[in-house]
């Protein structure tokens, strides 16, 4: 059985992991993070220069491979931000050309519906939920088919945009999360047009209610969460409008009411997609798929419509080299491979762009 290393690098973490026999030996990963403002492409690309040799002998090391056992090297082509992915392709063709391996470009939102099999999930819709990409995916004839996706952000990205909003520090979603388990509900835009979602107009609404927050009260920014007081911070509706002086808002009801309301158009998309294919499971990919909220709406849809929820592992969930290197394995066995000379990044790659012609 071959022995493929995995490259990945679309956006703020850079992973390697060491696949053999569809099985990750060993998955080690860095993320570039802030305290402040959002991800800096240039700067995630500079943090993934410093770190990729560490990562890359870590790995090795954790795996119990050694470099001249490893077959091919995967790496993740595209979509991604252009500076953090050319990161990756350099040091895959560095290692390429050093131990005369070839390369297996990957597609990154492919590679996060491939490593669901190990779920056991059969024939699944896939609901796919990370930064910059939000997509309802399932395979048919050939090819990954987009059956609904954002029309402006993606739901991690959104999140991320909210929390940076409130000072919460990148990445966001952890620490809404938090914030959402002490909140109630409040009414907030939804936007749900056919199969596809919008998110602008509440992404406009919650800073709206965030702008009333005077400077001294706003929560300073900080990589841990905020402390109590700051949770329960009481933010004034719009003074134009009769109706809202009569309401205050807080943090925890903003986050609460942010993942009640998106997760519930994400729900919603993923059913009338199940109901349209006739396909009885769902898998949830994607580093937003760790929020226990929406694995448990998605887990409640489901029980009602008679399917069953796969949901992999937290760390085959976000950005990592194992599930690159599981799909590499997978796309080297059926001779997909090319030269150094031949290979280019993808930024704006779209799911449904690849042929799958290793099935």
């Amino acid at each position: 059985m071959p022995t493929i290393l995995g490259i990945e690098s679309t956006a703020h973490t850079f992973g390697i992991g060491v696949v053999k026999n569809l099985k990750v030996l060993s998955n080690i990963k860095r993320t570039y993070t802030t305290e402040q403002g959002g991800i800096i492409p240039s700067d995630a690309a500079e943090f993934h220069r410093q770190n990729k040799n560490e990562i890359y002998f870590e790995a090795l090391d954790g795996s119990g491979v050694e470099e001249k056992e490893i077959d091919a090297i995967a790496f993740s082509q595209g979509p991604g931000l252009a500076p953090c992915l050319l990161e990756g392709m350099k040091f895959a063709k560095e290692l390429s050309k050093r131990l005369g391996k070839p390369l297996v470009p990957v597609n990154h939102c492919i590679a996060h519906l491939e490593i669901g099999k190990t779920t056991k999930a059969k024939n699944p819709v896939m609901l796919y939920v990370s930064g910059a990409n939000t997509q309802i995916i399932a395979y048919e004839s050939g090819k990954y088919r987009i059956f609904g996706e954002t029309l402006d952000i993606g739901v991690g990205n959104f999140i991320d945009t909210i929390a940076r909003f409130m000072g919460l520090g990148f990445p966001g979603g952890p620490k809404i999360e938090e914030l959402a388990k002490n909140g109630k509900y409040v009414e907030l835009p939804y936007s749900v047009k056919g199969m596809d979602i919008t998110l602008s107009g509440i992404q406009t609404n919650i800073k709206q209610k965030i702008n009333n927050v005077s400077p001294p009260q706003f929560p300073a920014t900080n990589p841990k969460l905020l402390t109590k007081k700051h949770r329960g911070l009481s933010l004034s509706k719009s003074k134009k409008s009769r109706a809202d002086k009569r309401v205050n808002y807080n943090l925890n009801d903003l986050a609460y009411s942010l993942q009640e309301t998106v997760f519930a158009m994400l729900v919603e998309t993923a059913e009338r997609a199940l109901a349209h294919t006739g396909k009885k499971e769902l898998l949830l990919g994607g580093g937003v798929a760790c929020n226990k909220r929406l694995q448990e709406m998605c887990r409640i849809m489901c029980k009602e419509r008679g399917a069953k929820l796969f949901v992999l592992d937290n760390s085959l969930l976000v950005d990592n080299g194992g599930f690159i290197g599981y799909l590499g394995e997978i796309m080297f066995k059926k001779g997909i491979r090319m030269k150094i000379s031949d290979v280019d990044i993808l930024p704006r790659q779209r799911t449904d762009d690849v042929d799958v012609n290793w099935k």
